[in-house]
C-alpha cells in the first residue's frame, strides 16, 4: 500500500522556517520532520511514498536525490572525477516526487495523484504531524468499517492549564491537560479510490470539502488514538519536538 503525504502547503505560522525551506524540511534532531514521518510509516511496513510537492518542492526533491550520497562514505578520484559511495541507505524506500502545483489545496493535491496510485486504496497524512498511532490497527479498523475512508481522531495537548471548579472556587489547577471536549482530524489516513469522486480539482479542500461530504455520505470512519500527536504549527511546536527528540524520549520515535 502507498503512502501519500502532502508536503506543499506555504507553512505560513512558521515563518521564520519556512522562508527558506517548505515545512516538511524543517529538522528535528537534524532531520526534516518529513524523513521522521516517513520512518514510522516503514516502521510498520509501509516503504513506497508519493509526495505531493508544491511551494519549494524543489528543497524535497534536492533531499532525496542526495539522500544515498550525503550519508554514504565516499572516495573521489579526483583525476576522472569518477566516484564511489561505500554504504547504502539502510532505509529501502521509493520515493515519487509529485508537483501538484504552488496554489492546489489539499483535495486537489490528492486529485492530481491519481493516476500514480493505480485504483487501489492508500494511506495519506499530512508532512508536519508526528504520532505513535498503531498504522497496523488503523488499516483493521478501515478494511472492518466498510468505509470510503478512515482518519485517525486525536485529542491535541492544550496549551494552557485547567481549572477545575467548585461552584464559585477554584477547586484545582492542571497544568496542560489533554483537551477533553472534542478530538480532532490529526492525518494518518486510509482511503479507497471511490473518494477521487468527491474531489472536483484544484480548488477543494480535502479537510472542508472532501470530509464533509464523507461524513454526510456515512463513508467516513474514524480510528481513535489517545497516545501521542503533535503538529507543527509554530516555533514553539518545533521547540517541543526538538526538546522530546534531544531528551532521547520522543514518543513518534518507534523505529
Amino acid at each position: 500500500m502507498k503512502v501519500v503525504i502532502l508536503a506543499g502547503g506555504l507553512g505560513t505560522r512558521l515563518a521564520e522556517e519556512t522562508e527558506i525551506r517548505p515545512k516538511p524540511m524543517v529538522e528535528i534532531g537534524g532531520h526534516p520532520i518529513l524523513w521522521h514521518i516517513m520512518k514510522h510509516y516503514a516502521r510498520h511496513g509501509f516503504h513506497e511514498f508519493v509526495i505531493a510537492l508544491g511551494y519549494k518542492g524543489e528543497e524535497v526533491k534536492r533531499f532525496f536525490l542526495d539522500y544515498n550520497r550525503l550519508k554514504a562514505s565516499i572516495t573521489v578520484e579526483l583525476s576522472t572525477g569518477s566516484t564511489n559511495f561505500h554504504e547504502a541507505t539502510p532505509d529501502n524506500w521509493t520515493v515519487h516526487l509529485i508537483d501538484t502545483g504552488l496554489q492546489t489545496l489539499t483535495g486537489g493535491r490528492v486529485k492530481r495523484l491519481q493516476p500514480w496510485l493505480e485504483g487501489e486504496p492508500f494511506m495519506l497524512t499530512y508532512g508536519d504531524g508526528v504520532s505513535d498511532v498503531d498504522l497496523g490497527a488503523l488499516l483493521r479498523l478501515h478494511r472492518t468499517s466498510g468505509r470510503l475512508a478512515t482518519v485517525t481522531a486525536v485529542r491535541p495537548p492544550a496549551r494552557f492549564g485547567g481549572l477545575i471548579f467548585d461552584g464559585d472556587l477554584v477547586a484545582d489547577f492542571t497544568e496542560k491537560p489533554q483537551i477533553g471536549e472534542g478530538w480532532i482530524n490529526g492525518g494518518f489516513m486510509v482511503l479507497e479510490p471511490g473518494v477521487f469522486d468527491y474531489i472536483e480539482g484544484d480548488d477543494v479542500s480535502f479537510e472542508v470539502d472532501v470530509l464533509n461530504r464523507l461524513a454526510n455520505d456515512r463513508q467516513l470512519a474514524a480510528y481513535k488514538h489517545d497516545q501521542f500527536w503533535q503538529c507543527m504549527d509554530t516555533l514553539r511546536d518545533l521547540r517541543l519536538l526538538e526538546s522530546l527528540w534531544k531528551s532521547g524520549e520522543a514518543p513518534w520515535k518507534t523505529w
